[in-house]
């Protein structure tokens, strides 16, 4: 029998090898021409390798987390003739990183479900037993089930059972005159291998932490108006997409940036040169299943809030799903991260290096605040406000530079207005 030894590709200008994220196959396996043989990993992408033949598999290059060569042997497959081997690995654009997730829509409320109640017991119970029913949802009824907890024994105020009345039995249920079942909830160690986008993860945060001496500053901001102009877009929008917050922060983002251009930059500090860019290619921190990944909006500085809105949405599914190419995964010369209504108070964010800064808006919360009053003096009414961090590389930006920024920044969005003039 032959065996034809398929050999890395050339999978993008500069890479000299490549990580074994995952494999398709194994020793013994049948594989069919164009069948999945691995994932494998570079600096920029995750890219699938199928096989050129069909036959059986003899021989993988290593397990998940291995580098290997760019034309090194990757796997060795036994095929019932002879194959004649590439004299050069051929290159394989690398547009389709990562393996597809499915993204589903959430699923509507589960129905609260009736039980029909144990017949009494002579004498009578607590009158905790004595409901004609016990009313719980499909997934309280199942995590009692697997706690070995009789719902019928769970105190509860309101008309069903729900997560927080289960977790007092479980907490309190004692010192109530319960009996909370002897239930272990721990569960053995798990040992998990740091390898593929988790990975490069980790070694661009220890980069960007190592290399860079951050600092943040956070300011609060005013979005009232901004608010109440978002909703007047929004009701007369038509047929385009509907616009969060994001949009208009980054509108506001380019419009201030042309004033501080040593923000908009990224510093080659092997070569001792800052590039600062006339143009915002804004990256987007994404959280996907696999990870943290910053697609890029090319030309911020051109889009309107609906275009940017459009934009968002398509480079986020890419990215989750596992789509987004090498191109609109690089080559941003700054980023906004913002964890949406999870944002907390404030955030210390982590540069996207070679990048020199990178901009956090936090949660927006309701509160008092004085403003003037018409006829003088002040009143206290309710405000919007929230916290806008932006962490900077102090090799390139002084921290008065940081802040004068964040002040234009500022004054633009709690005067939204002029986020639409010339």
């Amino acid at each position: 029998m032959a065996r034809f030894s398929f050999r890395l590709p050339d999978i993008g200008e500069g890479i000299s090898e490549a990580e074994i994220v995952a494999w398709h196959v194994a020793v013994g396996d049948r594989v069919e021409e164009d069948g999945r043989l691995a994932d494998m990993m570079t600096d920029k992408a995750t890219v699938e390798m199928e096989s050129p033949v069909a036959g059986t598999v003899v021989e993988l290059a290593g397990e998940p987390g291995d580098q290997v060569a760019i034309g090194a042997t990757l796997v060795v497959i036994e095929t019932g003739e002879e194959v004649v081997q590439p004299a050069e690995p051929e290159r394989v654009e690398a547009e389709n990183p990562g393996v597809e997730e499915v993204v589903a829509e959430p699923a509507p409320a589960a129905p609260i479900e009736e039980r029909a109640p144990e017949p009494a017991p002579e004498p009578a119970p607590a009158p905790s037993r004595e409901r004609a029913t016990t009313l719980a949802s499909p997934a309280v009824r199942q995590r009692a089930k697997e706690l070995g907890v009789d719902l019928a024994s769970v105190r509860h105020d309101g008309p069903h059972i729900r997560h927080a009345d289960l977790d007092a039995y479980l907490r309190y249920g004692s010192g109530q005159g319960y009996h909370a079942p002897n239930v272990s909830r721990a569960r053995a160690d798990e040992v998990v291998k740091v390898i593929g986008m988790r990975r490069r993860i980790a070694e661009n945060m220890a980069a960007a932490k190592r290399h860079i001496p951050h600092f943040t500053y956070v300011e609060e901001i005013d979005v009232t108006a901004l608010e109440a102009m978002r909703a007047d877009l929004n009701a007369g929008r038509g047929s385009r997409p509907k616009l969060t917050l994001l949009p208009l922060l980054i509108v506001a983002i380019c419009r201030t940036l042309p004033d501080f251009p040593m923000l908009n930059a990224r510093y080659d500090d092997e070569a001792g040169v800052v590039t600062r860019s006339g143009r915002v290619h804004l990256g987007m921190a994404t959280q996907t299943d696999a990870g943290l990944m910053v697609p890029v909006i090319r030309d911020a500085q051109d889009m309107n809030p609906w275009s940017l809105a459009s934009e968002i949405v398509r480079l986020a599914e890419a990215a989750r799903t596992g789509k987004a190419t090498s191109a609109e995964l690089s080559g941003g010369t700054i980023t906004i991260t913002s964890l949406g209504p999870l944002g907390g108070i404030a955030t210390t964010p982590v540069i996207n290096r070679p990048e020199v800064a990178i901009i956090g808006p936090n949660r927006i919360v309701e509160r008092p605040v004085f403003r003037p009053r018409a006829g003088g003096g002040e009143e206290i009414v309710k405000a919007k406000l929230m916290n806008l961090s932006i962490s900077c590389d102090h090799r390139v930006v002084d921290g008065h530079d940081a802040a004068s920024y964040v002040q234009a920044l500022k004054r633009l969005i709690e005067t939204p207005v002029l986020l639409f003039a010339d």
